[in-house]
């Protein structure tokens, strides 16, 4: 039979030991030979009253068996005086045993304020200053034993009990960082989470069920974590009834939801949630470091081993020389991108759009009459095809991404970008061509709104020292990019980068390091972090439109650049361009050294006779339609009363599909008034851009203008304070 666990010469504070489970451990440390402090206030279960009479009445029981003991009656909350109690009367502390609880039971709509603090101060911090008291006196001596007791609640959370939960579940994470502090002086923690019969519990479990969870059957785990011979250090354990089982955090082997330089998505978390809920294969992280280790190795592993840069990233690669037929007309998933105004205003500022320029307000303001989204954001809703990881997954290629540059970029719009949508995407590989020097593969993006087809890009990504295996030089699936014109430039535009500029247009998405981190810059053979190809790609096309198209995003149809060299935030982009039809030829220059930038580039114009608002059929008439024509019969009777009275044009832009579907002026102003379909004729004094279906809410009375107009639902320009006297048009004289 094994030897008696003893406690000879041992020094135990117990705290709330003045009945059920503290009482158990004062009377069974005493009886195996140490020295309790038996510590109690003496008050009931929620700590209102003091007494004496409780720690009086252990302390008697432990001395008529024989036992060592004195009493306390101080609140945990001066422990100081508790640890200095066991000092005076025996001159050190060995072990604390941090028992004292009281409970607060409400739901948590109804928890005050009082409720919430009287049980962390009891708890958490009463555990805290009487094993702060006793730390010292223990590091001193080389050796301690401490016991924290947090509760099932604490584990699992328990309804009514918020305050007492999270104070329960806040002792376990001190418990683990004393076990950590304290390892190297022999001070030892563990936590404990009972089930037993004491004050907390007798209002709340039955009596046979209180039988059955004696606190006796709790002591003796607490006397063998608290054993001069026991090693656990750090542990959590249930026990109660006779059973006692151990817990550990335990954790799945979840899923890598990132690709190396793309953005995290939740669409992405969310295709993944099987696999990172599943514990089949779980792993049990001891600490801090092993779930760091593990992190960090993830990490790694997203860094060398997937993603690509979507600009002249300098990588190392290796390529599958055989199997190519595979890979072409491999198709991806399909992918979405959602965006907002606040996505566009961000991608225009990242391209160098600026308040400085009247004719870029409409790209950075969502309140602008026209607001629009730049025609090269479509670029944008696309990239995702080379961000998530998914070119790694091409049949027939074994690639790592190790020297990887973005060589070209076509871009055709089919209708203008609407200033808000969800963009549905569908990707394919075109095509792979051997340069000799390196492989490029061709990969075409359609993007459709809905069903309709909205914009179609092209990606080309260069690997260098992965061609030469004899594959075809050319492809017939490839956009052509063009020679510049034998002559001067017919317009030459610059414009200076921030400092700043990589770390804005990063945040439309492209998260590479190359961009903002000079370490990693370094790393890829640079002096510092360069900018974006595709930024200075959005900086030419922005230019162009600027010189030859009034920034009217309408008259974008398309653009091709070729990628020549990198830029530095700072440098000033010079855009070279070349008139010929409805093609603008251009080149862009960094002005302080002359490098071409960008290459062998056009941008495609619509013709202005090309240009009109689409009028939907009369099928599908818009419901502000009959509503104009409805004033408009109105106004023939009676307007030159309301010429009078109102003296204004209104010009109104009704939206459908986030496009301007029709334009209606309303003239109450000369002669008699009218309305026509159609800008106005000469300048409107207040324009107005809202949806059918929201100009059909205001007409109603369903809308309020004023809410309409601080939602963004309702946009104006010009003399906005004389849009309240429409009010009684749309009021007295809109109605069907």
């Amino acid at each position: 039979m094994a030897s008696q666990l003893r406690f000879d010469g041992r020094v135990v504070l117990v705290t709330g030991a003045g009945g059920g489970l503290g009482r158990a451990y004062a009377l069974a440390f005493a009886e195996r030979g140490a020295s309790v402090v038996v510590n109690d206030l003496g008050g009931d279960f929620r700590g209102d009253g003091k007494s004496s009479l409780a720690a009086d009445k252990v302390v008697e029981e432990i001395r008529r068996k024989g036992g060592k003991a004195v009493a306390n009656y101080d609140s945990v909350e001066a422990g100081e005086k508790i640890v200095k109690t066991a000092l005076d009367a025996f001159g050190k502390i060995d072990v604390v045993i941090n028992n004292a609880g009281i409970l607060r039971d409400r739901s948590f709509a109804r928890i005050s304020d009082e409720d919430w603090d009287i049980i962390h101060r009891v708890h958490l911090r009463g555990s805290f200053q009487v094993t702060r008291a006793a730390w010292e006196h223990m590091k001193k001596q080389n050796y301690g034993r401490i016991i924290m007791t947090s509760s099932i609640s604490g584990i699992y959370g328990n309804f009514g009990q918020a305050n007492y939960t999270a104070a329960k579940l806040g002792l376990l994470g001190l418990s683990n960082t004393l076990a950590l502090e304290g390892r190297k002086r022999n001070i030892h923690c563990n936590t404990i989470a009972p089930s037993a019969g004491s004050r907390l519990t007798q209002t709340v479990l039955p009596e046979d069920i209180l039988d059955a969870l004696k606190p006796e059957y709790v002591a003796p785990l607490v006397l063998w974590l608290c054993h001069e011979s026991c090693e656990e250090n750090g542990g959590m354990f249930e026990v109660g009834g006779g059973w006692i089982g151990k817990l550990r955090w335990e954790r799945t082997l979840g899923a890598i939801v990132r690709q190396r330089n793309q953005p995290m998505t939740p669409e992405a978390v969310k295709a993944n949630w099987t696999k990172i809920c599943d514990f089949d294969n779980s792993v049990k992280p001891q600490s801090v470091q092993e779930s760091t280790v593990s992190l960090i190795e993830i990490v790694s592993k997203i860094n060398s081993e997937e993603g690509v840069s979507s600009n002249q990233t300098s990588h190392a690669a290796s390529t599958a020389t055989s199997g190519f037929a595979g890979a072409i007309g491999h198709k991806f998933p399909p992918f979405s991108s959602a965006y907002t105004e606040l996505d566009a205003i961000m991608y225009a500022l990242g391209v160098g759009a600026s308040v400085k320029d009247p004719k870029d307000l409409k790209f950075v303001y969502e309140g602008s009459s026209d607001f629009s989204c730049l025609p090269t954001f479509g670029v944008i809703v696309a990239q995702k095809v080379l961000m998530d990881g998914r070119i790694a997954e091409i049949p027939g290629l074994s690639i790592n991404f190790a020297k990887v540059l973005h060589g070209e970029q076509y871009l055709e719009l089919y209708k203008q970008l609407p200033r808000t949508g969800k963009i549905q995407s569908e990707a394919i590989v075109a095509d792979i061509i051997d340069k000799g020097s390196g492989l490029v593969i061709i990969f075409d993006v359609y993007s459709y709104s809905g069903k309709e087809l909205i914009c179609y890009n092209q990606f080309s990504i260069f690997i260098v020292g992965s061609g030469g295996f004899g594959g075809k030089r050319t492809s017939d699936k490839a956009k052509l990019a063009l020679a510049i014109p034998n002559r001067p430039p017919d317009a030459v535009f610059t414009d200076t980068t921030s400092l700043n500029q990589a770390a804005l247009y990063r945040l439309s998405g492209d998260w590479n390091p190359l961009h903002i981190d000079p370490n990693f810059a370094s790393l890829a053979g640079f002096d510092k972090p360069i900018l974006h190809g595709l930024c200075t790609f959005g900086f030419s096309a922005r230019h162009v439109l600027h010189h030859f198209a009034d920034s009217d995003v309408s008259r974008f149809k398309a653009i091709k650049v070729r990628f020549a060299k990198p830029v530095y935030p700072g440098q000033t982009i010079q855009t070279e361009m070349w008139k010929e039809g409805n093609r603008i030829h251009f080149q862009t220059k960094v002005q302080e050294t002359g490098d071409i930038i960008i290459s062998n580039a056009y941008v495609d114009l619509v013709p202005t006779s090309d240009i009109s608002i689409k009028v939907p059929p009369e099928s599908e008439k818009l419901q502000s339609t009959f509503v104009f024509e409805e004033i408009g019969r109105r106004i023939k009777d009676i307007g030159h009363e309301i010429v009078k009275k109102v003296n204004a044009i209104f010009e109104w832009h009704i939206t459908k599909g986030g496009n301007t579907a029709a334009k209606w002026t309303i003239d109450l102003k000369n002669g008699s008034g009218a309305v026509y379909q159609g800008p106005a004729k000469g300048s409107a004094d207040t324009t107005i851009i809202l949806s059918d279906e929201d100009f059909m809410e205001l007409v109603l009375g369903k809308l309020d203008p004023q809410k309409a107009f601080f939602s963004g639902r309702l946009r104006a320009k010009g003399n906005i304070m004389l849009s309240q006297k429409l009010q009684m048009i749309l009021k007295d004289y809109a109605r069907l």
